[in-house]
């Protein structure tokens, strides 16, 4: 299948979820998770049919013929041995008589008893849905075109309806929290290049920065996921860990997602252990209790607790400390950390003293579905190249983004590919981009880095100090001088100088007025 094909797929299969809800009693909150469940329960009876005759292969024949296949069997490809009364074929041929809710339930029940990393965690409640509304919902999943979806096709519906559910802000008391826009992700996984190792998000939501971790690895290396990387995710909301770990469940990801509070807790005991950290940490959090004795102890905050009610610099000192001496980091960060003041300020300058801030990219608004706030990324890289030791990349990247709707932004593919491209360049690699990628070769048309006016310039440390340690990108890239060829500045300009004229003879007008009120008063 297609890249257009999918996408026309997910189009087709979302507008008819979505039009079955506009036409119930639900809400987006109320209807994401069965939805999501009814994706995997289509996702494991698919795996299953491509398993089967993998797995009968694969079986010896014996004295007495071959054996019945068993869990491990399937388990060892990546599938699930569905008992029937779990597979999606038996429920959606079940008669109109049969309790529908019931049986969903059921099945669901017996796939968290097959598979242990979703024990718990998938949604059992369908009796809260009208019947016709469950068939209705069962046959959109149930087309010939999504019979014959693999895998990584299943993994990208999924992962389009946990978007499309975010935009409407389901499930999430900011709206959206527990999806990071998949532009972001991905420009954070391009630059750090995760290809290896041990992998960590202590903020992981839905679990999105491993599977775009995942995809990399594909289109990238010749191993398999799960033997390349081993994934460990920490995630403060019983809701979004369930997410998580069905998300990884869809994309055949092996990790261990665990349901605790990053600021109190360090579940997975990786400090200075990783070869990746990414996250989008929830922004200028507040009310963390800095004076409980994990806190004032944690060694994760080697360069010191911020005296403000703000988290943000608790957790840059997270990423930094669980990185190994090579390790990379890539996170969203709140707009206002680059440059905030007092004690965070002080944990910036050691922070850039260490030499481990890599790049940081200021990002427009709109990138995310919810809230239109700007941010930046920020990137760490313990292992940086002995050139660049004292330098950083700065990349203001506000004015880089395609225009999706009135209200969402994201990065093209090109601009994704040229925003990496710079990276390569800065890091000294060849830039993987395309002979057609007319917005990488307009700005570097010989290949080569180049600081460039309102986009890009490499700062040194030094550099940075002079600017009180400020680590916004705008202060160092300038200000392109570029103009708009299609607008009519003079044109502007007259009508401008008309309504202040207008305005002056207002403004004349009315102090005569106080003027002789004034006398009148005297």
């Amino acid at each position: 299948m297609t890249q257009e094909q999918i996408k026309q797929l997910e189009k087709e299969l979302w507008d008819a979820a979505d039009s079955l809800r506009a036409n119930s009693k639900l809400t987006a909150a109320e209807y994401k998770d069965p939805v999501l469940g009814l994706v995997l329960l289509r996702f494991a009876q698919n795996k299953y049919e491509e398993a089967k005759p993998v797995v009968e292969a694969a079986i010896p024949n014996g004295p007495r013929g071959k054996r019945a296949a068993t869990k491990e069997d399937y388990l060892a490809v990546g599938a699930i041995m569905l008992p029937q009364e779990a597979q999606y074929e038996y429920l959606a041929a079940l008669p109109e008589s049969n309790n529908i809710a019931e049986a969903i339930n059921g099945a669901m029940k017996q796939i968290e008893a097959e598979y242990p990393d979703l024990e718990g965690n998938l949604p059992k409640n369908y009796q809260e849905f009208e019947a016709d509304l469950l068939r209705d919902l069962i046959r959109v999943f149930n087309k010939d075109a999504v019979k014959k979806a693999t895998g990584d096709v299943f993994g990208r519906i999924y992962e389009y309806f946990l978007m499309k559910f975010s935009m409407q802000g389901a499930g999430a008391q900011e709206g959206g929290e527990f999806f990071t826009p998949p532009s972001l992700v991905q420009l954070i996984v391009n630059f750090i290049r995760p290809d290896h190792g041990i992998i960590h998000d202590p903020a992981c939501g839905s679990g999105g920065m491993f599977v775009q971790t995942g995809y990399f690895i594909k289109d990238h290396t010749n191993k398999s996921i799960n033997e390349a990387i081993k994934c460990y995710g920490t995630e403060q909301k019983t809701n979004n860990t369930k997410l998580a770990k069905i998300n990884l469940a869809i994309h055949g990801i092996e990790g261990k997602i665990i349901e605790a509070n990053s600021f109190y807790s360090d579940p997975h005991h990786l400090f200075e252990k990783c070869d990746f950290v990414m996250a989008n940490p929830p922004f200028n959090v507040n009310k963390v209790d800095k004076g409980r004795e994990f806190v004032k102890e944690d060694q994760r905050l080697p360069f010191g607790l911020p005296k403000s009610d703000n988290a943000n610099y608790m957790w840059m000192q997270y990423f930094y400390s669980y990185l190994n001496p090579t390790g990379r980091a890539g996170f969203v960060m709140a707009s206002s950390a680059t440059d905030a003041g007092h004690s965070e300020k002080l944990i910036r300058h050691q922070l850039i003293e260490s030499e481990v801030v890599d790049c940081i990219v200021s990002v427009s608004n709109n990138f995310f579905y919810t809230r239109s706030l700007p941010c930046h990324l920020w990137f760490y890289d313990k292992g940086k190249r002995p050139e660049n030791k004292r330098k950083i990349l700065m990349l203001d990247a506000r004015n880089v983004y395609r225009k999706v709707s009135t209200t969402i932004n994201d990065f093209s593919e090109d601009q994704l590919e040229g925003l990496t491209a710079i990276m390569q360049l800065y890091r000294g690699e060849m830039p993987s981009v395309r002979a057609d990628n007319t917005w990488f070769h307009e700005r570097f048309p010989d290949g080569k880095y180049r600081d460039i006016e309102g986009l890009c310039k490499i700062v040194t440390v030094e550099q940075v100090a002079a600017n009180d340690h400020s680590l916004t990108p705008g202060r160092y890239v300038g200000v392109p001088l570029a103009q708009d060829e299609d607008f009519d500045y003079q044109a502007r300009l007259l009508k401008i100088q008309e309504e202040l004229d207008a305005l002056n003879g207002e403004a004349i007008a009315l102090s005569k007025v106080i003027a002789g009120n004034l006398k009148e008063l005297i």
